[in-house]
């Protein structure tokens, strides 16, 4: 397989005569990510409805997962999921009698888990690169185009075969 410059895929992918897919990360536990996957579903922000709104279809995701479960201390520190909004419906999951978290449909790629630490100095959200946990508080935040492409080349995406569509 031959390589396809960064540039090239950028071209391609946010190119004028299409409309430019914005670039998100959802902050999510790795358990969490990883029911998601198997749903073909996200969530972020414990359910809430606005964040998500704010997405639209075709706009590409990473997932960060800090820890390896949701309330628990066992450090995942990874980007461990990518996918592309599937369509432009935010609904309702019944996870229990008192909680329906506000989901999107996914569709997600095939990538590999990286470590963020080889990341931090080329990830330009990351200001502060002594303090670089501090963009993923919010849980929800929009990244460049360039930062995602940066993140899917270390996850392995099949960036031909799967971003370009």
């Amino acid at each position: 397989m031959h390589r396809i410059s960064m540039h090239m895929i950028s071209k391609h992918i946010f190119s004028p005569q299409k409309q430019v897919p914005q670039c998100w990360i959802i902050v999510a536990s790795k358990d969490h990510v990883t029911k998601a996957v198997a749903g073909g579903f996200l969530q972020a922000n414990h359910g809430k409805r606005a964040p998500l709104q704010r997405m639209k279809i075709g706009d590409l995701v990473v997932f960060y997962s800090p820890r390896l479960e949701f309330n628990r201390e066992a450090i995942c520190r990874r980007f461990t999921a990518v996918g592309r909004i599937s369509d432009d419906k935010v609904y309702q999951g019944i996870m229990s009698a008192s909680f329906a978290p506000y989901r999107r449909n996914v569709q997600f790629l095939k990538c590999e888990e990286v470590p963020i630490e080889p990341l931090i100095n080329s990830l330009t959200f990351i200001k502060d690169k002594k303090r670089w946990g501090y963009p993923f508080r919010p849980g929800l935040l929009e990244i460049s185009s360039d930062d995602f492409l940066r993140i899917a080349a270390a996850m392995s995406v099949a960036v031909k075969e799967q971003l370009i569509a």
